[in-house]
């Protein structure tokens, strides 16, 4: 790697306008006109949360700030602003993700990167999408709310992401950090949190509350025992989605959550034995599936 290449880590925030060419085409002086105005805004209040532009193609641009927080504040006023703005053509759609990139002169590059552009394309106009390294950082540090949409696949990438959407719905103007961050020094980077589950407290309390009933109700039937089988039917859903966005032991997400289900089933096989080891054959099942899904991985 030459000289002049080093990496670090940084929160990347990556934003292009929804229907510039179809705009373009219909009117060319409000497109750029448009385009004008949004990139003011966003170089303003970039500049505000102590970012950089470190790239600009077209209607789309690359920033990052050494805050997450700064970050998606910035994502958050820049929608708000713009949204307000009289005549406004355009629709930003943003993505922010916390990574390594490459330090190449001015631009950046490398994975970080890539996902940052993979999660705006992915959301919808005037939307912000984030990924789970950011969401732990900011979730309890901004009075926002967070949708998360799920395990997606960004295009080109090997291993799903956690995606969760900023919400927007209400005043914007009125959003401010629960606590103030301020900026990294420069020769610093922020620490990336380890891949953690996915968000199950919010479930558990319900859990364990029907599990309870679900108890209190055959105990006082006394017509013979059956709670532990849809109660490990809960608990094993609880454990698939506690599976870290990486898997466990390098496993990857879907072998590992697979796992979980097998053991369940053996629970279950081994509660109602008959003579029969059945959850061999859902078992091999699963390991075929993991490796065909292993080998016929798309690349990159």
């Amino acid at each position: 790697m030459p000289a002049e290449v080093r990496r670090k880590l940084t929160t990347i925030m990556a934003a292009d306008a929804a229907g510039y060419s179809r705009l373009m085409s219909s009117d060319e002086v409000q497109g750029v006109s448009a385009l004008r105005s949004a990139r003011a805004v966003f170089a303003r209040l970039i500049d505000r949360h102590a970012g950089r532009i470190a790239n600009t193609a077209g209607d789309g641009l690359i920033a990052d700030f050494p805050s997450v927080v700064e970050a998606v504040q910035c994502a958050i006023e820049v929608q708000n602003e713009l949204s307000q703005m009289d005549g406004m053509a355009l629709q930003y759609r943003i993505g922010i993700h916390l990574g390594d990139v490459i330090v190449d002169g001015e631009d950046l590059l490398g994975e970080g990167v890539n996902l940052a552009a993979r999660l705006e394309t992915m959301a919808p106009p005037g939307g912000i999408l984030i990924s789970r390294p950011v969401y732990d950082q900011v979730h309890a540090k901004l009075s926002v709310g967070f949708d998360y949409l799920g395990e997606k696949r960004p295009r080109n990438f090997a291993e799903d992401v956690s995606v969760y959407q900023v919400t927007t719905a209400h005043n914007l103007a009125q959003v401010q950090p629960r606590v103030r961050v301020e900026p990294e020094p420069a020769n610093t980077a922020p620490r990336v949190p380890a891949p953690g589950p996915l968000p199950v407290r919010r479930y558990a309390k319900s859990a364990a509350l029907i599990i309870g009933t679900l108890v209190a109700i055959d105990l006082l039937t006394g017509d013979g025992l059956w709670s532990h089988f849809p109660s490990a039917v809960i608990l094993a859903g609880l454990g698939v989605m506690a599976v870290p966005q990486g898997g466990w032991a390098g496993l990857g997400l879907w072998p590992s959550r697979a796992l979980v289900l097998v053991a369940m089933l053996l629970f279950i096989n081994v509660a109602t034995w008959g003579g029969t080891l059945w959850v061999i054959w859902p078992a091999g099942a699963f390991a075929v599936m993991a490796l065909w899904r292993r080998i016929n991985r798309a690349p990159g």
